[in-house]
């Protein structure tokens, strides 16, 4: 008797969906690939790390010798759309800055929402622990009220700088952050924190306007020839940011490494090892991609679909024309709650086709937050979004995407419209990893063809 032929397994794959994950299969005819961003151990005492970071700064007196009694000190930390441990980085700064003989009442921490919402009294607590919260004076930035603003001038560039005034007032301007892939900046991090975070409207608006966005140089990975970048150090210098402390993560937000001092040399060590890890070969473009975005960027529609545009707006889009991106979100707060967020919904929603988004963007300009509806235009522009397992499929059909329940139920939607021989590119950690297409190399350590 003839032994009975055994089927062929099936490949499960999983992907982030807010605090958890969605496991899935691929159907018939379809090739995965999964690309995650290059091993690198965690560090194993993270707290440790961080004194020594602030203990032995790059190119920078440690802040014991910077700072003075009597000095006003800010340290601008970032809200809790960046998943950056300022509950660790922030009181190794404090206790630097006890050590100095600098008063509690002389220290202001200001949160770097930019045109975000402002972060609630239990956000400040997840970001900064409930004792910092309790012994300082803890604020948000205030991107639309002039009187909490100073104007800084206008760069060679164009840009028209203004930041908090508790940032520019202060003796000594310190900065948090979280050094990783970013589609208007390159990479975040640096002086980014201070210079939009704590910027006002007319200097968010400028530098995510269409010019900027349009801009070849404006490109995720890209940071020599890139007017963003140039401006928020412009900004940032205008400011007076004289101290940083930043980390590089991995897909499961672990610090892979932490430096902290000079914001220019510092940024640019971290950069140099966050490419090493982020920036991952693939060979070509694919018909579909899955992104995973997860908690907490897939809260709202805003931050979800920056899986969509990081994936589009590679140095070449892992996309083919026409291709499907297939992004899982929650979206439990719907398009988002902040001001941005509502003119990106608005934007959306009113436009009668993406063209128009597009050609009313060109001519007419756009206040900030409703940059994020010009880049998607761009992207569904040349490829189709699909956002799988969201709260609110209204919002996501009112933003010219499509919801889907599941992602086997996105996959047969490419599938009807592209054909089921289909090569499927599936990046787990979509605003970290960094496919990079590189002509017929794959590396055999991050990319799995089955």
């Amino acid at each position: 008797m003839k032994p009975e032929a055994k089927k062929p397994e099936t490949k499960h794959y999983r992907i982030p969906y807010s605090r958890t994950y969605l496991e899935f299969t691929l159907p018939p005819g379809m090739r995965g690939t999964v690309v995650v961003s290059q091993p690198v151990a965690p560090l194993a005492d993270v707290s440790r790390a961080v004194a020594e970071a602030v203990a032995h700064p790059i190119a920078s007196p440690p802040l014991r010798e910077m700072a003075r009694q009597g000095d006003r000190v800010c340290i601008v930390f970032t809200d809790i759309t960046r998943a950056s441990p300022d509950h660790l980085l922030v009181p190794a700064l404090l206790r630097e800055l006890e050590a100095a003989g600098v008063r509690d009442e002389d220290i202001t921490l200001l949160c770097g929402i930019g045109m975000h919402r402002p972060s609630t009294h239990d956000e400040k607590i997840v970001k900064l622990g409930r004792e910092v919260v309790d012994r300082y004076r803890v604020i948000d930035n205030e991107p639309q009220n002039p009187e909490a603003l100073v104007d800084l001038g206008v760069t060679p560039g164009g840009v028209p700088v203004s930041a908090h005034r508790a940032a520019v007032e202060a003796d000594l301007l310190i900065a948090t952050g979280l050094v990783e892939p970013h589609q208007y900046a390159g990479y975040s991090g640096g002086r980014k924190t201070l210079a939009v975070g704590a910027a006002g409207e007319a200097l968010i608006a400028h530098t995510h306007g269409p010019a900027f966005v349009d801009h070849p140089g404006t490109r995720l990975g890209r940071i020599e020839g890139n007017p963003f970048h140039e401006a928020i150090t412009e900004a940032a210098r205008r400011a007076g940011l004289r101290f940083i402390i930043n980390v590089v993560l991995d897909d499961e937000k672990r610090v892979l490494k932490v430096a902290a001092g000079e914001p220019e040399a510092t940024f640019r060590e971290l950069v140099a090892f966050a490419r090493s890890v982020y920036e991952v070969p693939i060979p070509q473009q694919y018909d579909v991609a899955i992104g995973g975005v997860g908690f907490p960027k897939d809260a709202n529609l805003y931050q979800a679909s920056r899986a969509a545009s990081y994936l589009f707006f590679a140095p070449i889009p892992v996309v083919k024309p026409d291709g499907f991106l297939i992004i899982p979100a929650r979206c439990e707060e719907g398009a988002g709650e902040g001001v941005g967020e509502q003119r990106f919904f608005a934007a959306m929603r009113d436009a009668p086709d993406v063209q128009f988004i597009l050609d009313d963007a060109r001519r007419h300009g756009y206040p900030p937050g409703q940059q994020r509806a010009f880049v998607m235009a761009k992207v569904l522009e040349q490829a189709r979004v699909v956002i799988v397992g969201s709260e609110c499929p209204d919002v996501v059909t009112a933003c010219k995407m499509i919801p889907a329940a599941t992602v086997e139920e996105a996959l047969a939607l490419a599938a009807r419209e592209l054909g089921s021989d289909l090569d499927v590119l599936i990046v787990p950690h979509a605003l970290l990893t960094l496919p990079v297409i590189v002509g017929g190399y794959q590396h055999p350590a991050t990319s799995n063809k089955t």
